[in-house]
């Protein structure tokens, strides 16, 4: 299991934009991906769940990949997230 921590770095939060990215990005992993956000953890692969963290601007989220791909998939969703993707 591949953990790596990020801050969102949209001037909205974890909004639609980079939450629909973010699943896109996530169904294309074989690996299982679970992100963390005040304490709440949810399926990296739901974009319902995604959004129910309500993550702001600047907020820490704890994603982790469990799979063959978890390497690439966990650095390449938290640069998604590290992105100031408006």
């Amino acid at each position: 299991m591949k953990k790596v921590t990020a801050f969102v770095q949209s001037s909205m939060g974890l909004h639609a934009r980079p939450a629909t990215d973010f699943v896109k990005c996530a169904k294309s992993f074989s690996s299982s991906i679970t992100v963390t956000h005040d304490g709440k953890t949810v399926n990296g692969k739901s974009i319902l769940n995604i959004l129910s963290l309500g993550v702001p601007h600047g907020g820490e989220v704890l994603i982790c990949a469990d799979g063959s791909d978890e390497e690439r998939a966990a650095a390449l969703l938290a640069s998604i997230l590290s992105e100031n993707g408006e």
